[in-house]
């Protein structure tokens, strides 16, 4: 490993063994010949980041994934007003110098670059039909979802497996439901690698070829829930390019 590296920037989440951001960062620095390194930060607890904070004098940004996006805002000292929006971060800009929660030699701020990353990539892909959206999930990214989807003028409803007010239960997504709701977007982790065989318990049977089923998603290439959806003549899409333009967003905010 080289020792004399000028920055590093990484990543925050458990597990991360899904992740792409290093592999990403790294061949990015490598063809751009930056000197930098971009490193997986495996946290079992999020009261471990200080410790990845105050212990790495070359750290300049991170992103942060599950489970870690609402988590993380306690150690934060300033938010973007879209990550505020959104109520979730998934990227820290580590400014130095100036004194903050963490340590006295830093200040960190939150930024949300899921948010424009996911409405780049669902832009191209609304019709006319598409109005109103179920969202599966309601952790960090469901919130990223909803503020995206609200900017490209599409009401969301959230489905989670917990009855609470104005939230959706699996149960209640009855055939009216399904019909009202012809976009889907899967923010949960259900699927995901290794655990591929997985999916969201959703009535697949009432997708139609009107839906449009996003599934935030990208390893593997086709979740369980894309293939299900697909089967039943729904368009259908992955987390890749998302994660691609929310990553050229997290870099251009580390360069601000």
């Amino acid at each position: 490993m080289k020792q004399n590296i000028k920055k590093i920037y990484g990543v925050i989440g458990f597990p991360l063994i899904h992740s792409f951001s290093a592999t990403f960062f790294n061949r990015k620095f490598q063809a751009e010949n930056t000197d930098a390194e971009y490193r997986n930060f495996e946290l079992p607890d999020i009261e471990a980041l200080p410790g990845i904070l105050t212990g790495e004098s070359r750290l300049a940004g991170l992103n942060v994934t599950i489970p870690y996006k609402e988590q993380v805002i306690q150690f934060l000292d300033d938010l973007d007003p879209l990550a505020a929006r959104a109520g979730a971060v998934n990227v820290i800009k580590i400014l130095p110098g100036k004194g903050g929660k963490v340590s006295p030699l830093f200040r960190l701020v939150g930024y949300n670059s899921d948010v424009m990353g996911f409405t780049d990539s669902m832009r191209p892909l609304l019709k006319e039909g598409h109005r109103r959206a179920l969202v599966l999930g309601t952790g960090g990214a469901s919130k990223a979802v909803c503020v995206g989807l609200d900017m490209l003028g599409v009401e969301a409803t959230l489905v989670s497996r917990t009855k609470r007010r104005g939230v959706l239960t699996y149960g209640d997504l009855t055939p009216e439901v399904m019909a009202d709701h012809t976009v889907i977007v899967n923010t949960t982790p259900l699927g995901m690698y290794p655990n591929v065989d997985t999916a969201p318990d959703i009535p697949y049977d009432l997708i139609t070829p009107q839906h449009l089923c996003y599934d935030l998603l990208y390893n593997p290439d086709v979740t369980t829930f894309m293939r299900y959806s697909q089967a039943h003549g729904a368009t259908v899409k992955n987390g890749l390019e998302m994660l691609l333009l929310q990553a050229f967003r997290s870099w251009d905010i580390w360069q601000q």
